[in-house]
């Protein structure tokens, strides 16, 4: 929450500074502000647990240590009475944060010797005095802060009639402004985010004991005898496992696999909500299918299921259900599938194996025969086959779209890392792209550049 903030003040500084005509216009009220708090930051990376109290003397340490002109010791002492008001806190109330803002405008106030209204000092301090009447009222610290942050925001338009210098130069207060986004910045991070999980793929065997000895161990934590443990892990093996029993197959024929799952993700989302005030939106990816009729039957348990959690801890939570396509079939009946699933997730990898017809692992033996003899210009598995996989995804998305307008579409593997991929999948409406860690800002500059080449809304 508090990196959220200093990231969204550091992304705006340049406007901040634009503002700074008081005291005197010098157009650096931004750049010190974002070089007191990224030292608050620095000090924060230093904090290895996630103890309240260690949080808020990591960020006043750093603030006051690394404050950069008037501004940015004004900030150090908002921060600092911040940070002193949670010490002591296991958790943060919308009272606690209420105490908090009001203790941070009251520790700038005693630091300035002659306080001047118009300025950061008039927002933080009529935020907080608003905070204070608005935590009596409302527990939601989402919905808190969204209110805290609209008072800031009206304070902040009032600046003008408070200092001359402002009405004249017609902006509101720069110190001001950078205390709203730092505001707006926490909220964010508190916003309801999706949080997407893919339920299990792998082939069952993959989970289950493969030598005697770790199958005698099992079978005796679960009292059973060797032979029958072993008759049942034989009896899973498969020769073709990626073509088998893996998937939503596995919850088809094994429902208590997703109940299993759906129980935990639902009930880890509201233990967050309830514990940490963060309202996540968890986004069930049921992997692997090709009928819209196994679809239901696993959605139909996970819906059952997630509504059963939910009664039973009285909280309701907002969550989506939606599949990867991964199968041609899939793909050329997306508009039934689209009826049951409220996203897809092109997972390309296995796409591209499907359509192909060979293993990812085992293609690697013979592709480079291929290339010599300009059969396949690239690798397949890193560059995705826009003529016939890429094809499949642009059909699957404009079906999915008939049937479901507002369906979520984006692709998940190592194509979501590759620029000339990236393009095709901004070019035929996609709203995301997923990938390994280390290709994010890979991915990140090409759906930039894309956006450049051709705009879309």
């Amino acid at each position: 929450m508090f990196v959220s903030g200093a990231n969204n003040l550091q992304n705006h500084k340049e406007l901040v500074d634009k503002l700074n005509v008081f005291p005197v216009p010098d157009g650096d009220t931004g750049t010190n502000r974002s070089l007191t708090i990224s030292y608050a930051m620095k000090e924060l990376a230093k904090v290895e647990n996630d103890s309240i109290t260690e949080i808020g003397k990591s960020l006043s340490k750093g603030s006051l240590m690394g404050a950069r002109g008037n501004s940015g010791v004004i900030l150090s002492q908002i921060i600092r009475g911040f940070s002193k008001s949670i010490e002591g806190k296991e958790q943060i109330s919308t009272e606690d944060l209420a105490n908090a803002f009001k203790n941070g405008s009251d520790t700038a106030y005693k630091a300035v010797i002659k306080p001047i209204e118009g300025t950061i000092l008039t927002v933080v301090r009529e935020s907080g005095e608003y905070a204070i009447k608005a935590a009596k009222k409302e527990k939601d610290l989402l919905k808190f802060l969204e209110m805290v942050i609209d008072e800031a925001n009206k304070s902040l338009e009032r600046t003008p009639e408070l200092l001359k210098n402002l009405k004249e130069a017609g902006v509101v207060d720069s110190g001001g402004k950078g205390l709203v986004l730092i505001y707006e910045g926490m909220y964010e991070a508190l916003k309801g985010m999706p949080a997407t999980i893919r339920f299990l793929d792998p082939p069952l065997h993959e989970f289950l004991p493969h030598t005697d000895e770790e199958i005698a161990d099992l079978a005796k934590t679960m009292g059973l005898t060797f032979d029958e443990l072993k008759g049942t892990v034989e009896s899973l093996h498969e020769f073709n496992p990626m073509m088998g029993h893996r998937g939503c197959r596995l919850a088809v024929s094994y429902p208590e696999i997703a109940e299993m799952q759906t129980r935990a993700v639902i009930e880890a989302a509201i233990e967050v909500k309830n514990n940490k005030g963060y309202d996540i939106v968890p986004e069930i990816m049921i992997p692997l299918v090709g009928e819209v009729k196994e679809l239901k039957f696993v959605k139909d348990i996970v819906v059952r299921t997630a509504e059963e959690v939910m009664k039973e801890k009285g909280v309701k939570l907002e969550y989506h259900v939606g599949t990867m396509i991964e199968i041609p079939r899939a793909a050329i009946t997306a508009d039934e599938i689209a009826k049951e699933a409220e996203f897809f997730s092109f997972g390309t990898n296995d796409l591209t194996q499907m359509t192909f017809g060979f293993s990812r692992d085992d293609a690697a033996k013979f592709l480079s025969d291929y290339y010599e003899r300009k059969i396949y210009e690239q690798d397949p598995f890193a560059k995705l086959d826009q003529k016939g996989v890429g094809q499949l995804v642009k059909i699957a998305a404009e079906k999915g779209r008939a049937s479901r307008p507002n369906i979520k579409l984006g692709i998940c593997g190592e194509h979501g890392g590759d620029p000339s991929s990236v393009e095709f999948c901004h070019d035929i409406g996609l709203n995301y792209v997923s990938c390994s860690p280390f290709r994010v800002p890979v991915a990140r500059l090409a759906a930039a550049q894309a956006q450049v080449k051709n705009p879309r809304n």
